[in-house]
């Protein structure tokens, strides 16, 4: 028989289809669009499943209207954001919504506790435990407690870093890993205990447990880290979630957090392999320290050039090769960028991006970036398919990036990014570097590359120097 119920399990089954879909086409750069047209899609099919339910099950017109107008609310303050915030705030409005994610779930916890474990006489508790299930209940409130309290402060800390309202130097407390573990060893038997005998008490004392770990995890982890956190936070509001899904009876939950929780795990993976990091290591803040050579070493005098001989210098090129960073998305100078690629690519000059797997602050971001200024997707290449190119390059354009361009990381085993892979610019024939100073990245780590003798330094605002080299190559092309 044909009910509602089925027709929302029906429906839930195509929104994790068009879930998955979503996944599959934000891989690769060509099919993003569609990937996040199935995103939306999945999700308005979900909500409307999820509304019939409630409607089906003779919900009170105050639930009803509170249902209705948080989603109003909701969509309203969404669209809302995403007008208004720039490429360069999509890292901080990301860990920004992690957080209400992980929030959301402590609250589902915490109704699951008022509505079965508060009440053990009461009609729901007698019927799981008739069930032999009362205490897969009791664990599920409680591990998704825990997550989702983690998620949320350690989101909230993510985005003030990422925002430059706190410093992203990393919080060194005295024993900072005992101090982590033994969180963790505490929450373990304090789930045995809520399994066993549930009590508020618990709850409260779990739940603050989380909350700190949260902080002091994301606290203690470097700016240099903070692409991984961002990722890695991503899989925790995933399984948060899940667990969600799980107290609440939803499959569709438990899918799409499963599918946020390890396709976010996996990205940190990459992420943390490019970087030649353990993701234990991220996680446990040992990474980003101020270890390495101190900025006051002398590396030299740098050397400086105009807009105009860099002009001259790209005109003269056969190769080029862009390697953006943060400092690029800041200036907003991927226009300019693009239409000096299409000013270069029609003298016959070869130009091609290579992009850092952590270059900006989030996945992805200088890709977003780059296509957004409509350049070509097959002369953006990442770091493992250019690194081999540089040798024999005419000039690199370093743009806003530093750390991930830092031969320290190959050269100096006492450095804070000691091993992590970077793009080999130095190889190159020449180097442009612009930046606003000669101050250091946000690793807060010296680049020995502003001081090499193949490498020239531009100074001042990204986009206005980009301006003035196409300014400059327009009138060598009249003359």
């Amino acid at each position: 028989m044909f009910t509602v119920e089925t027709a929302a399990t029906a429906a839930y089954v195509v929104a994790a289809l068009l879930f998955i879909l979503a996944l599959a086409g934000l891989s690769k750069h060509e099919t993003s669009k569609a990937g996040n047209t199935f995103g939306m899609a999945g999700m308005a099919v979900a909500l409307i499943a999820t509304v019939g339910l409630a409607l089906d099950r003779h919900i009170e017109p105050l639930g009803l209207g509170l249902l209705v107008g948080a989603m109003a609310i909701g969509a309203a303050i969404g669209l809302w954001r995403a007008r208004v915030v720039e490429m360069t705030g999509m890292p901080e409005l990301i860990a920004l919504l992690h957080s209400f994610v992980g929030l959301a779930a402590v609250l589902v916890g915490w109704n699951g506790y008022l509505h079965v474990e508060a009440h053990p006489d009461g009609a729901e508790a007698a019927h799981l435990g008739a069930e032999g299930l009362l205490g897969i209940h009791s664990a599920e409130v409680f591990v998704g407690v825990f997550i989702g309290a983690v998620t949320f402060t350690g989101s909230i800390v993510a985005n003030l870093k990422l925002s430059a309202r706190i410093k992203s130097t990393p919080l060194m407390l005295p024993g900072k890993n005992a101090l982590n573990v033994g969180a963790l060893v505490l929450f373990f038997a304090l789930t045995v205990w809520f399994v066993v005998s549930p009590a508020l008490w618990l709850l409260i004392v779990v739940t603050v447990l989380a909350l700190l770990l949260g902080w002091h995890l994301v606290a203690s982890i470097g700016g240099g880290d903070m692409p991984v956190v961002v990722s890695m936070l991503n899989s925790y509001s995933g399984w948060a979630a899940a667990a969600s899904g799980f107290l609440l009876s939803n499959d569709l939950l438990i899918i799409t957090g499963a599918l946020v929780g390890s396709s976010g795990a996996y990205l940190s993976y990459i992420m943390c392999k490019a970087m030649n990091r353990s993701f234990i290591s991220v996680i446990a803040g040992g990474f980003g320290i101020e270890a390495g050579p101190s900025e006051d070493k002398d590396y030299g005098e740098h050397r400086e050039i105009t807009a105009e001989g860099a002009a001259e210098l790209l005109s003269s090129a056969t190769s080029v090769i862009i390697t953006p960073g943060y400092g690029m998305a800041v200036a907003q100078a991927q226009y300019g960028v693009a239409d000096l690629t299409r000013k270069l690519r029609e003298r016959g000059v070869e130009v091609r991006f290579g992009i850092h797997p952590v270059a900006g602050r989030l996945p992805g971001h200088m890709n977003v970036l780059l296509a957004e200024a409509k350049v070509p997707y097959d002369i953006v290449l990442e770091m493992d398919e250019i690194n081999d190119d540089f040798d024999g390059t005419s000039v690199v354009l370093v743009i806003g990036a530093n750390d991930t361009v830092n031969p320290a990381a190959s050269e100096d085993p006492g450095s804070p990014i000691a091993g992590m892979p970077v793009l080999t610019v130095w190889n190159a024939d020449n180097v442009i570097v612009f930046k606003r100073s000669m101050a250091s990245g946000y690793a807060g780590v010296q680049n020995p590359l502003f001081f090499r003798e193949n490498t020239q330094m531009l100074f001042g605002d990204a986009k206005d120097r980009v301006d003035a080299i196409n300014a400059a190559l327009e009138s060598l092309v009249r003359n």
